[in-house]
C-alpha cells in the first residue's frame, strides 16, 4: 500500500499536537517499519520546516528533528514542473493540497492520510484520517 502523508499529520508528530499525536505517530511508525510505502511531498518539507521552526524557535533543533525523525522515516515524493502545472490547472482552492494530490497520482498512492479529508474530496484518491488508516492496516 502506498500513501501520501499530509503536512498536518507530520506536524502532529514533530510538535506533539494533542490530541492528534498518538494516531499520527503510528502512521509514521507504519511507514518507518515498512508496513506501507509512506510519502511526504518534497514541497511539503519546506512547509513542515517553516512551521516546526516557528513553533520551536530554534533552527538547529528544527533541522535535527527533521533529519532524525522525518528524513529516513518517510519517502520523499518528487515535485517537478509537470506536477506544478497539473496542480495549477486542477482549479483546487488550496494549491498545497492540489500539489499533494497530483503527486499522489504520480506515485499511484492508494490513500492520502490527512486530518482534513474534505480538502481532497474532489480527487479520485481516497483521503482518510490517521485513525481510519490504522483501522485498515490493523483492524481490531
Amino acid at each position: 500500500m502506498t500513501i501520501i502523508i499530509d503536512t498536518n499529520v507530520v506536524l502532529d508528530v514533530l510538535i506533539h499536537r494533542a490530541p492528534f499525536f498518538a494516531d499520527s505517530e503510528l502512521v509514521l511508525l507504519a511507514t518507518e517499519q515498512k508496513y506501507v510505502d509512506g510519502y511526504v511531498t518534497a514541497s511539503a518539507i519546506t512547509d513542515i520546516f517553516y512551521i516546526t521552526n516557528k513553533y520551536l524557535k530554534d533552527k538547529t533543533a528544527t533541522q535535527e528533528l527533521l533529519k532524525n525523525h522525518l528524513i529516513g522515516t518517510v519517502n520523499i515524493a518528487a515535485v517537478d514542473g509537470d506536477i506544478i502545472v497539473e496542480a495549477l490547472n486542477a482549479g483546487w482552492d488550496d494549491f498545497e493540497d492540489s500539489v499533494q494530490y497530483v503527486t499522489g497520482k504520480s506515485i499511484k498512492a492508494d490513500y492520502i492520510v490527512s486530518r482534513n479529508t474534505c480538502d481532497f474530496s474532489t480527487g479520485t484518491i481516497k483521503a482518510i484520517t490517521p485513525k481510519e488508516f490504522l483501522d485498515i492496516i490493523a483492524p481490531e
